[in-house]
């Protein structure tokens, strides 16, 4: 198949068998015909396609990894009744057009050929474009009717196309490319209707429509803006109050400023509004704790289901709050377009450190969780700045660190302002923390490309969405989302680590009765490791909660959570002054900085593994990250003692 973006041949248009109604839809296909089943979604990045895949599947979605490759995989059944609840959505990576550079768009292209492997070629394709850009989006159209698959032809953003005076006759359009053309809102659910009718569509007439496929990239240009002009297409003038907003927070003085502002901003208030309610939930969780201890008298199952899983497991969840009221605020930057400027913004950043400005959205993403940033990697075409951000990824704050930094804060930092009604002395530790974790990075990042991944410096292009209004549906689903991963992994990784742990601090039992947890084998195992951890200040117990943190960072809260409870000594203190007690301000400092530093977190090594297809780097990344983390953490603590 010829492609608009290869190099320039001398290629007649071809004669393409399409329909131009819904109605016109089937006809001869290369294989019998059959009810659909598999009908693929695709279009270019930031079109809203993920907005219309969740609209058209709600809930009822698998995410999984494509055979072979690290690309992910998310399909879903179609929601909605209409008779077509067997039809499956994939959901394919955003495209600009059929030439495969990135590991994302082979894996759109090699799906919608029908040449991945366990995939079925679609039966459909609906095809999303920004109706805002249809001028541009529409040399995509032409390369994905090439398939000669049926195609509807979805132009999204009708609202903000209305709104801002632009118009298309969808008919004409129709006539032109010869296939079924409708306009939606996919944030609305506007106009879906069309899509089920698509679907439900099984009979009907095709005829024979000329569309060029041109190996030239200009001359595509040409014949989209062609099609786009015999088609009324006018396009929407860029809103004046769009344009103000850019003159501002892309400029290079004040840009970086608001950006500084705004995270500061979001910290201040993570610790106020987001601290209120984890105190308040973790009252509600002792107090249910204690309510439950009143119905049980066996004194071995009172110590398991208190000590170990309600006060284990409690001790992470009441961090949930906290984070959820981060991601609320992250949700609002990407909805209403702002972190595409971030992006640009950070391009000069990314430069210093040898790394192209595509490198910035898997790096923001780590600061949820470096698994998804590390996959989100396959969008960089070059190979070494790929690794480069790989090895890097982690260093950023991810949310599994926010429990054990908000811990240590809150108990050994006063509430105290720095600005009053401004910014706290707590939200400037965190701000530290994570300004530590990327001057981390950035040294890395420059060691690694001075050396073994030095390139030259690739360009930077990206899309800037238009300014949006976020809606309270996607949030609540991001925030749904996030909640779900963090009570799950409290559910399972944790409660599992917990109960194993508690078993480690009941064991041995002397007639009948659980050990202290000071005899246990528990603290056998803690006191072997003690002397590597003592001159970081350490005691055995949180020697205990390192090592179990290396399944997940936030075990370690857990943990804590679980020894504490355990002790007679510290059996009714909360955690935050159960372990004010037993570190020095130094040793507790020195803490966060060797969680900031520190590669605690095996599944991260795992998906580097897989993206290298070698455990040399994730070996190399494991014994790298752990130095410095030890290495730091000692010098924080021994010039301690000197202040």
């Amino acid at each position: 198949m010829a492609s608009c973006h290869d190099t320039p041949a001398k290629i007649k248009p071809e004669k393409i068998v399409v329909s131009t109604s819904i109605s016109e839809l089937t006809g001869p296909r290369k294989h019998a015909p059959s009810p659909m089943r598999t009908v693929a979604l695709i279009g270019p990045p930031n079109s809203g396609k993920s907005t219309l895949f969740n609209r058209l599947t709600g809930l009822r979605q698998k995410v999984a990894n494509y055979p072979g490759v690290t690309v992910e995989q998310r399909a879903g059944k179609l929601a909605g009744g209409h008779g077509l609840k067997d039809i499956t959505l994939i959901d394919l990576p955003g495209i600009y057009g059929m030439n495969a550079q990135s590991e994302d768009a082979r894996v759109s292209i090699d799906v919608l050929r029908g040449e991945m492997p366990g995939t079925p070629l679609p039966d459909a394709v609906l095809l999303v474009l920004d109706a805002t850009n249809l001028s541009r989006h529409l040399v995509l159209a032409a390369q994905i009717l090439s398939l000669h698959l049926p195609t509807l032809i979805l132009l999204n953003m009708k609202d903000q196309l209305q709104e801002r005076g632009g118009s298309v006759d969808t008919f004409k359009l129709a006539q032109e490319l010869g296939t079924p053309v409708a306009l939606i809102s996919a944030a609305q659910t506007a106009g879906l209707d069309a899509v089920y009718r698509f679907l439900e569509e099984t009979g009907g007439k095709r005829q024979m429509v000329q569309l060029p496929v041109l190996q030239n990239p200009g001359l595509c240009r040409d014949w989209a803006v062609q099609v786009g002009r015999r088609s009324d297409y006018q396009a929407p003038a860029s809103p004046a109050w769009t344009r103000r907003l850019d003159k501002i927070v892309l400029h290079p003085v004040w840009g970086p400023a608001i950006f500084l502002a705004i995270v500061i901003g979001v910290f201040q208030v993570v610790f106020t509004l987001g601290q209120g309610f984890s105190d308040w939930f973790t009252e509600l969780i002792q107090r249910g704790g204690e309510y439950f201890a009143a119905y049980i008298h066996i004194p071995w199952l009172q110590s398991l289901l208190l000590d170990g899983v309600w006060k284990g497991v409690g001790s992470v969840l009441a961090f949930l709050p906290q984070i959820l009221v981060l991601f609320f605020f992250i949700g609002l930057l990407e909805d209403s377009g702002y972190l595409a400027r971030a992006a640009l913004i950070a391009d000069r950043t990314m430069a210093r450190l040898g790394l192209n400005g595509k490198a910035f959205i898997p790096l923001l993403s780590a600061y949820a969780c470096a698994v998804p940033a590390i996959m989100a990697t396959r969008t960089i075409e070059n190979k070494r700045d790929r690794l480069a951000t790989i090895l890097i990824a982690p260093f950023m704050t991810c949310s599994a660190r926010l429990p054990i930094y908000t811990l240590i804060i809150a108990a050994f930092i006063p509430n105290k302002a720095i600005i009053p009604h401004l910014i706290g002395l707590r939200a400037s530790a965190m701000i530290g923390l994570y300004i530590l974790g990327f001057a981390a990075a950035f040294v890395t990042a420059r060691l690694l490309k001075s050396s073994v991944l030095k390139t030259a410096k690739a360009p930077f292009v990206l899309e800037l969405p238009q300014y949006r209004w976020p809606t309270v549906q996607s949030i609540t689903m991001r925030l749904y989302d996030r909640a779900k991963v963090f009570v799950v992994r409290a559910g399972t990784i944790i409660l599992t680590c917990t109960v194993f742990l508690w078993g480690l601090a009941a064991l041995p039992v002397h007639g009948g009765v659980i050990s202290n947890i000071g005899a246990s084998w528990l603290a056998d195992i803690g006191r072997f490791f003690e002397p590597i951890i003592h001159p970081l200040g350490f005691n055995w117990k949180i020697g205990i909660g390192l090592l179990s943190s290396l399944v997940a960072r936030e075990v370690i809260v857990g943990t804590l959570g679980t020894l504490y409870g355990a002790d007679p000594a510290t059996h009714n203190l909360t955690l935050q002054a159960a372990v004010r007690g037993d570190l020095t301000p130094g040793a507790a400092f020195a803490l966060v900085v060797f969680f900031a530093f520190a590669m605690q977190c095996t599944s991260t090594l795992a998906v580097v593994k897989r993206e290298t297809n070698s455990w040399k780097w994730p070996i190399i990344q494991f014994t790298y990250m752990s130095g410095m983390a030890y290495f730091a953490a000692l010098a924080v603590n021994q010039i301690s003692r000197f202040i």
